[in-house]
């Protein structure tokens, strides 16, 4: 590139810990990263993405070990440094911006305060001075109010506007490296898009140089430079952005890239009486509405894709369904049937029939409890099975999500990978034996090659028992894989709904044009298109 390299990683080799036993994770990565330049770092879940960025700091994260390789950053030598030295440079030189900005936060403090702790910490600013520069940056990142948004709590913004406050913090010493790890993978197309752009805006401004960790192609083909390609912790390929989209030479590269070839086979109209309906629903929290009028079917075997930004209604809608936030008016009819509209007064066999699956399975799972008792709690509930029955039951749903029973039954979540913990999820669903199952956001946290694996996994299930989805996503290619139906919500209304089919064929509300026109293409001049044509139409 001509220019001096900042950070200059060789041999990198880091091993992890299951119970007594030591593996190698990472197995000898070379990286050399240039002043100024972005990196993308891509693979799929467990390739050791995460781990090498977190190296770049010189950290190692609990039951991970730096056992190899030499790490340089700007000629400081980061596996020798000190922990003192280590700890100047950590939030001064070198910041990191993680997938998730709710957890990253400390709910305590506001947003403002959490900005002006590094810059005055590291003798960078004085703290007046500290918060003028977080409003001149929260103008940056196109944050709503920049004069008093920093004034809120975290709680008090929403995803996609505290993910760029958290860009925004990461820049406050003006570091001269930042590693975002997975963004945006959290986070609705439309709230994506204004994420994106802030984050290549900034980095380009002040002239910073990144790696972008992430398992989306499309996005990082938009931020990135040069593109290598992870697998397993090793290796596969590097190239420049547009020569490794337009012409990648590894097989699994290219696997990479023909992922999501899924698509649920086209079902005859939906008949009969539904499982679920939603009928003129509207509902509050407190005195402000935040459904007005909802209404939309869910029949037996059947998918409803319900898509829509945050804020839009998708799971305060799943709340009314569930009895967890009974309507103001409005009713849900089960097979025709009025459930009682709070969980407190349904039956345990109404209860029984409607479960959900939850988007970060790490948070859904009781990290204390093996598997045996995870999956059995619901059968043994809702069913009544114990003993040699009930081991039984558990052991035929391991088995219908793929995982082998003698290998999996006595294992915690912590020893899951993410995709597996998905499954367990689905698993802990189908204990209940209902007939409706709401999957929300199940596979938004999951990289490509096991997105399509739990999208499978669910569409063979759903085959076999008849299941009625309601399945709540921001991603829209998720929708054209696994949808019979779509539901388009915007601001706690439903805008538009109909066959998948008619859905993605013109002409479309203009909130859902909006919504198409968002989802990243594997091009890197995609997003400067977008803006632009935006930017013409305003």
């Amino acid at each position: 590139m001509g220019r001096d390299v900042l950070l200059k990683i060789e041999g990198l080799r880091i091993e992890g810990r299951s119970g007594d036993t030591w593996t190698e994770i990472v197995k000898g990565i070379d990286l050399t990263l240039h002043k100024g330049e972005v990196l993308g770092l891509i693979g799929e879940s467990g390739a050791g993405k995460s781990t090498v960025g977190l190296a770049a700091m010189g950290f190692a994260r609990d039951g991970c070990r730096i056992t190899g390789g030499s790490i340089l950053f700007d000629g400081i030598d980061l596996r020798k440094a000190s922990e003192a030295k280590k700890r100047d440079l950590r939030g001064a030189r070198i910041a990191y911006v993680a997938q998730s900005a709710a957890a990253s936060f400390n709910p305590a403090h506001k947003l403002i305060d959490q900005y002006c702790e590094a810059p005055v910490v590291h003798g960078v600013m004085s703290r007046d001075k500290a918060e003028h520069d977080a409003i001149d940056l929260y103008r940056r990142m196109q944050l709503p109010d920049p004069d008093g948004i920093g004034f809120r709590y975290p709680h008090q913004v929403s995803g996609g506007q505290l993910q760029r406050a958290m860009t925004a913090m990461a820049m406050s010493c003006r570091p001269d490296l930042i590693i975002f790890d997975e963004p945006t993978t959290a986070l609705d197309v439309t709230t994506q898009i204004e994420v994106l752009a802030a984050i290549r805006d900034i980095v380009r401004q002040f002239d910073t140089a990144a790696i972008y960790i992430t398992h989306d192609l499309a996005v990082v083909a938009q931020a990135a430079d040069r593109i290598k390609v992870l697998l397993r912790g090793e290796e596969v390929e590097e190239a420049p952005t547009r020569q490794m989209l337009d012409a990648p030479r590894e097989a699994y590269t290219k696997s990479l890239w023909a992922v999501r070839s899924f698509a649920r086979p086209e079902q005859p109209p939906a008949a009969g009486t539904p499982v679920v309906s939603v009928k003129g629903v509207t509902a509050a929290y407190g005195t402000v509405n935040v459904l007005e009028d909802v209404s939309f079917d869910i029949h037996a075997g059947r998918t409803v894709a319900v898509v829509g930004e945050s804020g839009s209604g998708k799971s305060t809608t799943a709340r009314v369904i569930t009895g967890l936030l009974p309507p103001k008016s409005g009713a849900v009819l089960f097979e025709g049937k009025p459930l009682p509209p709070a969980l407190k007064g349904r039956t345990r066999e109404q209860l029984r029939q409607v479960q959900m699956i939850y988007q970060m399975a790490d948070t859904a799972l009781n990290p204390k409890l093996k598997l045996r008792e995870l999956i059995g709690r619901p059968a043994q509930m809702y069913l009544g099975l114990q003993g040699k029955a009930l081991d039984d039951r558990v052991r035929d749903l391991l088995n219908l999500i793929e995982l082998e029973p003698a290998k999996y039954i006595d294992r915690l979540p912590g020893e899951l990978s993410g995709g597996q913990k998905q499954r367990i999820g689905i698993a802990r669903a189908l204990a209940a034996e209902p007939q409706l199952i709401i999957c929300d956001e199940v596979t938004s946290a999951l990289d490509q090659i096991v997105q399509e694996g739990i999208l499978k996994l669910l569409n063979r299930l759903q085959g076999e028992f008849g299941l009625a989805y309601m399945f709540i996503t921001h991603d829209l290619a998720t929708v054209r894989a696994i949808a019979d139906e779509v539901v388009v919500m915007q601001r706690g209304r439903v805008i538009e709904q109909g066959p998948k089919a008619e859905m993605f064929a013109p002409p479309h509300e203009p909130y859902t044009d909006l919504l198409l026109s968002s989802v990243p293409e594997m091009d890197p001049d995609w997003l400067t298109r977008l803006l632009e044509s935006r930017a013409a139409a305003s």
